[in-house]
């Protein structure tokens, strides 16, 4: 992948902290730029220290944004207004205050304050001293960081400004290039149309009770977001969870398997849908109106009857999209992977393992994935991450089916 490909069109935010190492981050501005990305600058006052705001507000074309509390911004919340603009933050360089005050979840200037605000992916550059990067503090809070799913890059190993050598040292701005144009999803899917689904289906017996499961949503909405990093219009169809809405993303609020199936039907067009929401196979065949009381008998029967099929109507459209389906299994995870692929007619499978700490609710998961000639395994890694690598695939197994 070029670096031209990937950062191409891109919305990139760059924070600059305190750092001797700040005076590089001109040559990240223009190496960005050069690669295709709209970059804007966001600085700490530590920052403006060592090098000045015109200097990167020359470079990269647009004001730099520096203090909170500027009434004339944030009249009309230019925080917020930032963080919904990018497609990537890149905070370069990391002071090692800087990634505390991240770690602590603090909004105690712009560029904090940012980082809570955005659904954007962070990468993180770390510049410090040898001493400050081996502190147990620092990689505590660098553990926290990479928890919560920010990429770090870095640190170097080499001189340092205070005449010492060891690791902490900034990467040199074209390799911090390099590494986020390695996580950045090119813009293939631009001008192609993505419907997901996501999370968990609610089936009333009545206005108090329901029949559900225990999907968050959080491998869909990771999708979503990854699909929309790759260029796609794309359009989430979400069960009833209390997740963000992705950058990007359209989405459509659903409690019901058959309102998902009705929203999905209203969709004129699709160039790929993914199937990830468990959708509940069976629903109450006779909804009661007022809640049901208990009774003296020991036992109550409530009969179900099924529910639509969602995948296999999508798959039985006449301009059927390239489908990729979920399977959340607890046993022979491969076989019944394959079985659904081959009987749903889907493009490609993603399956995973729930139950015991894995699948549901979780922020990690692993997942195998199928295709008619093949498949791969994902190792496990938290699920923002495991949906821009299956994104990569989702990509390839398109553009290999269109191309023939």
């Amino acid at each position: 992948m070029t670096t031209q490909s990937a950062l191409a069109g891109k919305k990139i935010v760059l924070g600059v902290s305190g750092s001797i190492a700040a005076y590089k981050a001109a040559d990240l501005v223009r190496l960005c730029t050069k690669a295709g990305a709209e970059v804007k600058v966001v600085m700490t006052q530590g920052a403006s220290e060592f090098i000045t705001p015109l200097t990167m507000q020359t470079l990269s074309g647009s004001p730099v944004a520096m203090t909170l509390l500027d009434a004339d911004e944030e009249a009309a919340m230019g925080h917020i207004k930032l963080a919904r603009w990018a497609d990537w933050i890149l905070i370069a360089p990391a002071s090692a205050n800087t990634i505390a005050s991240l770690a602590q979840g603090k909004a105690q200037d712009l560029l904090s304050a940012l980082c809570l605000a955005t659904t954007a992916p962070i990468g993180l550059a770390p510049a410090m001293n040898n001493k400050m990067w081996s502190n147990k503090a620092t990689q505590v809070n660098l553990a926290i960081m990479a928890e919560r799913g920010i990429h770090i890059l870095g640190p170097d190993s080499g001189d340092q400004a205070c005449g010492e050598q060891g690791e902490g040292r900034l990467l040199e701005p074209e390799r911090i290039v390099a590494e986020l144009s390695h996580l950045v999803l090119p813009p293939k899917l631009a001008g192609k149309r993505l419907v997901i689904t996501a999370g968990p289906t609610y089936e009333p017996i009545d206005p108090v009770r329901f029949i559900g499961n225990r999907s968050s949503g959080k491998m869909g909405f990771a999708i979503a977001s990854a699909a929309a990093q790759a260029g796609a219009e794309v359009i989430l169809v979400a069960g009833p969870v209390h997740l963000p809405t992705p950058s990007g993303v359209e989405r459509i609020d659903i409690e019901t398997a058959q309102q998902m199936y009705d929203a999905i039907e209203k969709i004129d067009h699709m160039d790929i849908f993914v199937g990830c929401a468990a959708v509940a196979d069976y629903r109450p065949l006779d909804y009661q109106s007022h809640k049901l009381k208990k009774t003296t008998e020991k036992q109550r029967v409530i009969t179900l009857t099924e529910n639509n099929d969602i995948i296999g109507a999508v798959a039985e459209r006449k301009q059927k999209p390239f489908m990729l389906g979920f399977a959340a299994e607890t046993e022979n995870i491969a076989d019944y992977a394959k079985e659904k692929m081959a009987r749903k007619k889907l493009d490609m499978v993603a399956a995973n393992q729930v139950g015991k700490g894995l699948g549901f609710s979780v922020d990690t998961n692993t997942l195998q994935l199928f295709w008619p000639q093949g498949g791969t395994i994902l190792p496990q890694a938290l699920k923002s991450h495991l949906a821009r690598d299956l994104m990569r695939h989702i990509i390839e197994r398109y553009d290999a089916k269109n191309s023939t």
